[in-house]
């Protein structure tokens, strides 16, 4: 961080700058984590009317501090009481810009970028936490059957250029593309910490799960700081949660509506976890009369569609990260299987309507006194 950069930030703690109010406060809780996820949030008044569910939890006041990395924004957001602890936050996201230079495939001197020069040359030194982060990606990679793959760049960068060349690309083209990807290709060795690959034009990118990894890093400093409750995002799609806020057991979040983004169609209550959405109702693009997602399948090349939005909640960010990709590509089966195999992992996959305009969400895994509804939005009864 440069100086000028540094001094900004101690201004704006400091309260010397026109951001230094941090959001203080008189809004609650789950609609200022709500916006967080989606700025036209909609407060779902009719959430929690199942039957069975308590009612629906209710935020207090709040602070956040937040920073700008990996092209999205994170944020810190506390309890109130928390001023003096500024400090820390600050640190925490402070360590997203590092680890954005770790693992960024956009700057030539990050260390991922130095690995996929030089790893088809034999193996490459790998520091520890991302070496970790490696073997994790390798394992998600196998519960899921390969719907979450970290080596689908050369896939999304074939996709972007013809998208923005007013085409898509050919089966050859995708085929060409295909010889280079698949986890296969890489080699790790945790002995020694080392990775490489066995042909050139294979590459590791971590889209699908840095994000979730930052939070997952930041989290534990602040944990090691005593930091108690708060909650943090990135880009608005990953979150992690710790402690507990207006004394509910939890943080209330929302999950929102893919049709209709300015609504909510209800709230989780998340107990130390982190939670992951992934959907194409806001990225995609037009060809010939037929709409193409942004989210592709590693095994096919070729974008998926058909299901609206899927939200995962996992013990670590950077699996519920990672998981929300793979169950939006692989869809109820791979998701039920992941929900029964993996230790406290939950999903709620919203399909398509195929009438009218409320949506009939697929739970798994995510018990029901922590989740709550909106039945204007959701057919509740088909809400498993």
């Amino acid at each position: 961080m440069s100086d000028r950069e540094s001094s900004s930030r101690r201004e704006f703690l400091a309260g010397k700058s026109l951001r230094s109010e941090v959001e203080d406060a008189s809004r609650a809780a789950g609609d200022a984590l709500l916006g967080a996820l989606n700025d036209r949030a909609d407060a779902g008044r009719n959430a929690g009317e199942r039957a069975g569910q308590g009612t629906q939890p209710e935020g207090g006041e709040t602070l956040r501090l937040e920073t700008r990395a990996m092209a999205c924004e994170f944020s810190v957001i506390m309890n109130p009481g928390e001023h003096q602890r500024m400090w820390v936050a600050s640190d925490a996201l402070e360590l997203v810009h590092r680890l954005e230079q770790q693992m960024t495939v956009y700057r030539d001197d990050s260390e991922l970028s130095q690995i996929n020069r030089q790893a088809p040359a034999g193996p490459v030194s790998v520091e520890p936490g991302l070496f970790a982060l490696l073997l994790a990606c390798r394992e998600l990679v196998a519960s899921t059957d390969g719907t979450f793959d970290p080596t689908s760049g050369p896939l999304i960068a074939l996709w972007r250029r013809c998208r923005d060349a007013g085409r898509i690309p050919t089966q050859e083209e995708i085929d060409e593309c295909r010889l280079v990807t698949g986890i296969e290709h890489v080699s790790l060795d945790d002995e020694v910490l080392t990775v490489s690959y066995d042909r050139a034009g294979v590459e590791l990118n971590l889209g699908g799960i840095g994000k979730g990894y930052a939070l997952d890093c930041c989290a534990r400093q602040l944990v090691k700081q005593r930091f108690d409750g708060f909650v943090m995002h990135g880009g608005r799609s990953s979150l992690l949660a710790r402690g507990d806020h207006n004394g509910q057991g939890g943080w209330p979040v929302g999950i929102g509506n893919p049709l209709f983004t300015d609504k909510r169609l209800g709230t989780i209550l998340l107990r130390d976890q982190a939670m992951s959405t992934s959907g194409s109702n806001i990225q995609y693009f037009r060809h010939e009369g037929r709409r193409y997602g942004h989210i592709l399948d590693p095994r096919t090349g070729w974008p998926v569609d058909g299901t609206l939005s899927v939200t995962v909640v996992a013990p670590s960010a950077a699996v519920a990260d990672a998981l929300s990709t793979a169950f939006f590509v692989g869809g109820v089966e791979i998701a039920r299987r992941c929900c029964d195999n993996l230790a406290h992992v939950g999903a709620v996959l919203i399909p398509r309507p195929e009438r009218g305009r409320r949506v009939r969400p697929v739970v798994m895994g995510i018990p029901d006194d922590q989740i709550f509804w909106d039945s204007e939005q959701v057919e509740l009864s088909s809400a498993q």
